[in-house]
């Protein structure tokens, strides 16, 4: 079994690990030993783990998980050249991970949170030489979408990546909604949840608008709910959030 060596161990990195244990072996390398014990008790299993301070890269395949502003000072106490370096940091681009890590070959990726349970759909681009392995590692996780470019990348974070947020505060205002009508919580919860379950199967097999035409009748109560949300301006709000997230995303890689 392969070994996955994570630098960082924050909960991007975390979700990642969840994904990935059982497939490969993992090492986690951090800067404090009980943020390390807290990150080996929460993945429920044991893993090999190692502070920072002139920690060698050397050979291995490394998952870069730290905040995007600590790079340098991560970078500076890295030893060694890695075999592949793959980063999860929102807005960092190749050219500035290059820059700071010795690597054969660099691959920049954007995962989302379902990597946990294995659903994550994981936006990647770089070195051609890491395309293949990198695809192997990150299809443990979901699955994988290469991109050529790195605005294209910057675009899928603010869809994939910051979407599970998104999708989140849908998920509480139908539960509210729900509520306010009269439903108990706990069974608008089940309903919410066997809601988003159910399409996301049907979303896989049609496209939105045809979806959305198969449950709108003439006159019935989609129709009405539709007609809320969209005087509301839920579509549009729904873009805009997608725009101002790719903004931030291409200010960030600046």
């Amino acid at each position: 079994m392969r070994t996955i060596t994570f630098v960082g161990n924050g909960n991007m990195g975390l979700s990642i690990a969840q994904g990935l244990k059982g497939k490969y072996h993992i090492e986690v390398v951090g800067r404090n030993m009980k943020n390390l014990d807290t990150f080996e008790e929460k993945l429920g299993q044991k893993i090999n783990k190692f502070l920072i301070d002139d920690f060698s890269i050397a050979h291995k395949t490394i998952l870069l998980c730290v905040k995007p502003g600590n790079i340098v000072e991560v970078s500076n106490k890295l030893q060694g050249k890695a075999d592949l370096l793959i980063s999860v940091l929102a807005g960092v681009p190749t050219k500035s991970l290059k820059k700071h890590f010795k690597a054969k070959s660099i691959i920049r990726s954007m995962p989302n949170l379902a990597a946990s349970v294995g659903k994550s759909i994981t936006s990647i681009t770089g070195d051609l030489a890491g395309k293949e392995e990198a695809t192997v590692i990150l299809n443990a996780i979901g699955n994988t979408l290469w991109l050529e470019s790195e605005k294209e990348i910057d675009i899928a974070t603010a869809l994939a990546g910051s979407g599970p947020a998104y999708l989140a505060l849908i998920a509480e205002a139908f539960v509210d909604g729900a509520v306010k009508q009269g439903l108990q919580r706990e069974n608008a919860t089940i309903a919410m949840q066997g809601l988003f379950s159910g399409f996301s199967s049907l979303v896989q097999e049609m496209t939105p608008s045809t979806l959305k035409d198969n449950v709108m009748s003439p006159g019935g109560t989609t129709a009405a709910g539709y007609s809320a949300l969209e005087k509301g301006n839920v579509r549009a709000s729904c873009m805009n959030a997608i725009q101002k997230a790719y903004k931030k995303a291409e200010k960030l890689s600046h």
